[in-house]
């Protein structure tokens, strides 16, 4: 099914084919996380304040507010629990394991509940058709484990070259964080104008989520469990500027999709070469650039050297 052999920096294995229903499972959960912390949150530009990050165990909500202290909630994929902690000294667990969703929504609002939290959530997931309400969902009941735990650190491998990526980018920028919707790890660059209203149309989604998502003109990045056989980098922009589709010097194995209007890396392609890191960051790079130079960013005062302070990090 998956393997994660050879060197320790090896990226991991993980066909999608072969973990889709516990993909589909871990999805439901991460949109039960996330919104607990938009029912906490304040709104922060573009839905900021919804997203999970990855953590060194799993995907994290980070710091949530409630009440005169903070939250957080842990999706643990190396001991396979959720962990709900409080600034309080609270602390419980629900486990991750082959059951309905249904029964997990139950027990972590439950967990809530039981310190302290009173929490309402609508219990329809977003993006995905059908939507099943979590509290009636018997459906996806299925958590492999170890494919859970592969797919995290395909995860922490994506995380790192994006947030390296990042770094170079000195303009208005998303952290590195992770869409319950949409099941996708991303970081986005903004120009600093206004984009076009966006149309809308995601499957169970208002329309006006959209459009406070792509209410700047920007060039988006991330990975995604789909679009290849181990899943995909993708690279678009919105307004997608003409000429887009043609102007990237891409790195052997990534595409333009005319279906989904944005380039693709297969993560497979990467992961056999003999520099991922290095291959995935030519891909952002050269996707971002054609966004940039075709749609005229100033890129003169949007960009950095990341290593313009050397002194900050001694002994490299």
């Amino acid at each position: 099914m998956a393997s994660a052999s050879g060197a320790a920096s090896a990226w991991p294995r993980l066909r999608v084919d072969s973990w889709t229903e516990t993909r589909d499972t871990l999805h439901m959960w991460t949109q039960v996380v996330g919104k607990v912390r938009m029912a906490h949150a304040p709104l922060t530009n573009h839905w900021w304040q919804v997203t999970l990050y990855v953590s060194p165990r799993g995907l994290t909500t980070g710091p949530v507010p409630h009440g005169s202290g903070v939250l957080d909630l842990e999706l643990d994929l190396v001991d396979h629990r959720l962990a709900l902690r409080t600034s309080a000294g609270e602390r419980r667990e629900v486990a991750l394991s082959s059951r309905p969703v249904a029964d997990f929504y139950a027990e972590t609002m439950a967990a809530l509940a039981d310190v302290g939290v009173e929490t309402r959530i609508d219990p329809r997931p977003n993006e995905v058709d059908p939507a099943i309400p979590f509290d009636q969902d018997d459906v996806h009941t299925t958590y492999d484990p170890e494919a859970a735990h592969l797919f995290w650190q395909q995860l922490v491998r994506a995380d790192r070259v994006i947030g390296e990526f990042r770094s170079h980018f000195v303009g208005k920028v998303s952290p590195v964080h992770f869409f319950w919707g949409a099941l996708d790890l991303a970081c986005t660059r903004f120009s600093g104008r206004r984009a076009p209203e966006h149309p809308g149309g995601a499957p169970n989604c208002g329309d006006w989520v959209m459009v406070e998502g792509y209410s700047r003109e920007l060039s988006s990045c991330g990975f995604w469990p789909g679009g290849g056989e181990e899943g995909a980098f993708y690279s678009y922009a919105y307004p997608e500027p003409d000429g887009f589709a043609q102007a990237a010097d891409l790195p052997d194995g990534a595409f333009y999709s005319d279906q989904l209007r944005q380039y693709l890396l297969p993560y497979e392609a990467a992961a056999d070469a003999a520099d991922p890191d290095a291959v995935v960051s030519r891909f952002l790079h050269a996707t971002y650039g054609a966004a940039a130079d075709l749609a005229h960013w100033d890129r003169a005062e949007l960009e950095d050297d990341p290593a313009r302070w050397p002194q900050h990090r001694p002994g490299r």
